[in-house]
């Protein structure tokens, strides 16, 4: 990833946690100074190298690991605001991002079960929890959405 690309990568997470939601190209573009078109471009190279994702046929932030641009089942209570992770994994990521502890909410995808879990000192309040992911991680890109 070349400087320009970092500094695009960073200011786009940036707006990200600073609005609470993904930023349009226009937003980035005004915060950078840079044409609509030069983000655009530059976000499709960030999706190509992983290190975003955007929505499919169009320029518009899908994920931006840990965070969310599109509703999910996990939703997290953090830093004053509801923000949505792309998995487990992830909404205990948007609380390490963050820096702040949290609330992280869910079910179980087998039994629907409710799941509520704090996180205080990056610590969840329950010792019993299991991740498990059903597509082994040499496969996540295939089609990093359904994973």
């Amino acid at each position: 990833m070349n400087d320009a690309d970092l500094h695009l990568r960073n200011s786009t997470y940036g707006l990200f946690v600073e609005l609470g939601r993904a930023p349009t190209t226009e937003e980035v573009a005004i915060t950078m100074g840079w044409t609509v078109v030069d983000v655009a471009a530059g976000w499709r190279r960030l999706h190509d190298t992983h290190a975003l994702v955007l929505q499919e046929g169009v320029d518009e932030i899908r994920m931006a690991n840990p965070f969310s641009a599109v509703p999910t089942a996990y939703r997290v209570n953090a830093a004053g605001r509801w923000w949505f992770a792309n998995c487990a994994w992830d909404a205990f990521g948007i609380l390490a991002a963050l820096g702040v502890h949290g609330r992280i909410e869910s079910s179980c995808p087998d039994c629907l079960d409710p799941i509520l879990i704090e996180v205080k000192n990056e610590v969840p309040d329950q010792g019993e929890l299991v991740f498990h992911c059903l597509v082994p991680a040499r496969s996540w890109w295939d089609e990093i959405a359904f994973t």
